[in-house]
Parts: C-alpha cells; structure tokens; sequence
C-alpha cells in the first residue's frame, strides 16, 4: 500500500485529501470516496486504508471545505458557504480531479452522508453504489449530545473550544492523549462558520429517503451498534429504501476508526456484488 497526502484545488479553495492506493502489480477493481461528517477531516478514513487497498481497490478521502487542514472562509458572514448543497458540489469538483470519466463506489459518514446523498439525487450516473454509514435520514433525528440549533450561538460566545466542552468535555479522558490532543486541535482550527454552518444546514435538512430510493443507485447502510444516531432510525431508512442494513457489533459511531476491518469485509462484500 502507498499513501500520498496532498491537496487538491477547486473552485472554493484547497482540500486536503489521502490517496491510497493498492501495492505495484496489483489489479485494482475499482475507486472508493469517503465523505467525512461533523467536525471530521481525511484522517477519519486512514485506519481504514490497509485493509481497503488490501482488498483490491483504490481509496481516497478528503477533508470538506472549512475542516482541518482545508481551505474555508470564516466569520458570521460565511455560515451561508457550509450547506448541504454546496458541499454536494464540491463533491462533484473532486469527482472530477480524482477521478475523471470513472464511476466509484461512495461512502458518506454522519453529516457526510447528507451531503453524498445529495450528490446522489444529482448525478446518480455517476457511482457505482452508496453506502449510508452512521448517517440520520434527516435532521431531526441526529441524537447529538448538544442541540444543533444552539451551536452557532455556543460559538459565537465561547468559540471552538465550547462546543469542544460541550460535545466531548464529560467524556474526553476516555481518549488516549495523542488521540484527545488531535480531535481537540481538529475542532480548534476548524473555520468556526463551517461548524456553524454546518449545525443549521444539518438540522435543516428533511427526509429525502423516497427520493434516494427511486435515484436507481445499489445502496447499504450500514451503523455501529451503539451509535449517537438511532440505530432504529437507521434501520427504519433502510427498509424504506428496500435494501440491507448492517450494524457493526461493539462500534458507536465511528466504525471507520474503531472497527475498520470489520467494516471493510462488509463493504468489499457489498462492491463485489454491485460493480
């Protein structure tokens, strides 16, 4: 495997991306994006890198417009450049540089996957399947441990660092120090109009799943079993949908980082059928 950190431009400005890529002399079957959600970045991805390239495919991530390490305006002015629907157009830019003329197999997480599922009802053709990982149907019903609809005035007064408190102050010892000290760095050189942004546009946003249904693209979704969002939630979206819905044993809500390998075997299985 070979990983190469970088960024890539488009229109809004630079994101910071990964790509990894299976090792030389391997046939690669096909290209992964994954999408990162709330107060994510790229790295969200990495420790799933070994085992997605292990199975054959080329993967990359990057970090949205405003996250760690990306380009993003700030200020109260630019809470209007963090919405759903932009972000779904940057979306389609990256598409186009990584991987031009291609179809590839999209995976959203959290907030992320509002924003694949939007660059799904635009331009189906696009992907081979979509997978829905620890992702709402809609906006009310995030199960976040602090009221989206008061986060942009948390920040306002007290910025980065009080929604920091807020979200993973009661709980922040659980982590390893070097991990404690990322995800705190990560929020605090977040752009703080992305979070803000970001907290209104998700909360705002309705129920597309019959739309989702008819866009013709194979779908999984796919929760850790004690994930912050409703795994009933998720589970009710995929029936709608008509399709499977995993749950991976002893994750929360980040599957990606907590249990890539068991992640990665269900996806791969899900790839191989629909490529």
């Amino acid at each position: 495997m070979t990983v190469t950190l970088s960024r890539l431009a488009i229109s809004r400005g630079e994101l910071s991306f990964f790509e990894a890529v299976p090792d030389a002399g391997t046939d690669v079957l096909g290209t992964v994006v994954m999408v990162p959600g709330f107060t994510g970045s790229r790295e969200d991805f990495l420790p799933m890198a070994p085992y997605v390239t292990a199975a054959g495919y080329r993967l990359i991530s990057y970090s949205q417009l405003g996250q760690y390490d990306s380009d993003g305006p700030d200020g109260r002015d630019a809470v209007g450049e963090y919405t759903v629907a932009k972000f779904a157009l940057d979306l389609a830019e990256v598409l186009d540089k990584v991987a031009p003329a291609e179809k590839v197999h999209l995976v959203g997480h959290s907030f992320g996957g509002l924003v694949t599922r939007a660059a799904i009802l635009a331009d189906p053709a696009r992907f081979l399947d979509y997978t829905i990982l620890d992702s709402p149907p809609s906006g009310q019903s995030l199960g976040m441990p602090v009221d989206p609809a008061r986060i942009p005035d948390l920040l306002w007064a007290g910025g980065n660092e009080a929604l920091w408190q807020a979200m993973f102050g009661a709980f922040e010892e659980i982590f390893p120090a070097p991990v404690k000290e990322f995800l705190h760095h990560r929020i605090m050189v977040t752009r703080t109009a992305n979070i803000a942004g970001i907290a209104v546009s998700m909360s705002a946003e309705p129920d597309r799943v019959e739309e989702l249904a008819a866009a013709g693209v194979p779908i999984l979704v796919v929760a850790g079993e004690h994930d912050v969002i409703p795994v009933d939630v998720q589970a009710d979206a995929a029936s709608r949908l008509g399709v499977r819905f995993e749950i991976i044993a002893g994750a929360a809500h980040t599957p990606n980082e907590e249990k890539p390998a068991e992640l990665t075997k269900v996806l791969v299985e899900f790839w191989a059928g629909s490529a």
